[in-house]
């Protein structure tokens, strides 16, 4: 039992190790704000939420976010807004996937969770986030323009992103969940 426990804890480790790695390598899309950069970071919090369940996931997106806070002081509502994009991707995703466990309620998990995480994101960034962000940094035309903004920018990216990340973590999910055992 304690083996196991040990097992676990060394796999969330290492998974939010490398999704805090992963965090670094970013590119803005070119059709969208540069400040919405797409990473692949949210691939092993994906991994960990379905290999190991969804408090796993949450600990390391917490982790991850945590981490990528002390490296980036300067933009403290970015490692905000991640954690709560991938919360409820993963957790909308996650609990879709549990009921049937197969490919095919994957699929719809996936699916789901970007819709969620699009819904969320578009709510949060309109009467939270971006009217913190215009404050913290002194940009006024942030509020009169939110829903451009979300229009043009939060809910593209967000759901580009779900795609994406659902795709890479797709393929790597159906290949190693045989093979790990936890």
């Amino acid at each position: 039992m304690q083996q196991n426990q040990n097992r676990r804890l060394i796999f969330i480790s290492m998974l939010s190790a490398v999704a805090f790695v992963l965090t670094f390598i970013k590119f803005p899309l070119p059709f969208l704000p540069p400040y919405l950069t797409l990473d692949f970071s949210d691939v092993p919090t994906l991994l960990a939420t379905f290999l190991l369940g969804p408090i796993a996931g949450i600990i390391v997106a917490f982790i991850k976010n945590l981490l990528n806070f002390f490296f980036n002081m300067g933009d403290p509502v970015g490692p905000v807004a991640n954690f709560l994009a991938i919360a409820s991707f993963l957790l909308a995703a996650y609990y879709i996937y549990k009921n049937k466990l197969s490919k095919q309620s994957l699929l719809i998990g996936l699916v789901i969770g970007t819709v969620v995480m699009t819904i969320v994101l578009s709510i949060l960034n309109y009467f939270v986030l971006l009217p913190l962000y215009g404050m913290i940094f002194n940009l006024g035309d942030i509020v009169h323009n939110l829903k451009v903004i979300i229009v043009s920018g939060v809910i593209p990216f967000n759901i580009i992103k779900g795609i994406v990340i659902s795709i890479i973590f797709y393929f790597i999910f159906n290949r190693i969940k045989n093979n790990i055992h936890l």
